[in-house]
């Protein structure tokens, strides 16, 4: 299996490309529109062929790649179960499989940073995390159908009972941290360690964050398959 983690340093988003290397079949997770063509022509070296594009969520702080790259490349775009998003191609609900060649990729609906959400577990050792659990973080709730007592239950129900040797890879870092493991998690994010459910709720009802800077424009065309808005390649 190829694995790569690639970065958008102005939203502090992490995009993964996954790939099997006998069949040349290639997925992407969380696109960024504006690394597009960074996406395409490392794909294009690499000679994978872009069989989907995956999204953990609706972003609201960058503005997905999936329909450009749908455009280019003929991919599929993939979504949760319950997006708001006419444009998608395929819904996956959870224990839903996508498979490319000998790698299967399964989906965890993880509510609660917003109400379609999802985590993919790849192999049963890569699991991608979207914004539900970051590294010694979490995502917020206060937006897009956020729900804290949802988030705790998706965290602490069902990431932390994987085993502890799955490798934690999150849609955002924003303190340079790329990847963690479950049994980490477990142990050091101050987020859940040693709080319940009740308290989990009202520290997350206090943290007081501001709004993304692309919330306005990135929600919006996010739920066009990102086609609403445009930038030069």
């Amino acid at each position: 299996m190829l694995f790569r983690q690639l970065f958008d340093a102005q939203t502090s988003t992490y995009t993964y490309l996954i790939a099997d290397l006998e069949t040349q079949e290639a997925v992407l997770v969380d696109p960024v529109l504006e690394k597009v063509e960074r996406d395409l022509q490392l794909m294009e070296e690499l000679g994978l062929k872009l069989r989907y594009c995956m999204e953990t969520h609706i972003h609201a702080d960058h503005i997905t790649g999936t329909g450009k790259l749908r455009e280019k490349t003929g991919c599929l775009g993939v979504v949760p179960d319950n997006a708001n998003i006419a444009c998608a191609d395929q819904f996956v609900k959870d224990g839903d499989l996508i498979e490319i060649g000998n790698i299967i990729i399964e989906t965890i609906t993880t509510l609660g940073h917003t109400d379609s959400h999802a985590a993919f577990l790849v192999n049963k050792t890569h699991l991608l995390t979207g914004d539900a659990l970051f590294i010694r973080g979490c995502g917020r709730t206060d937006f897009q159908g956020g729900d804290s007592g949802l988030m705790y239950e998706s965290v602490t129900e069902k990431l932390f009972t994987l085993p502890d040797e799955t490798l934690v890879y999150p849609c955002h870092d924003y303190r340079g941290n790329t990847v963690s493991t479950i049994g980490e998690e477990k142990q050091f994010n101050p987020r859940f360690v040693g709080r319940d459910k009740a308290n989990f709720i009202e520290f997350m009802a206090n943290l007081n964050l501001p709004n993304p800077e692309k919330i306005m424009e990135a929600v919006p065309a996010n739920q066009q398959c990102g086609k609403q808005l445009t930038v030069d390649s």
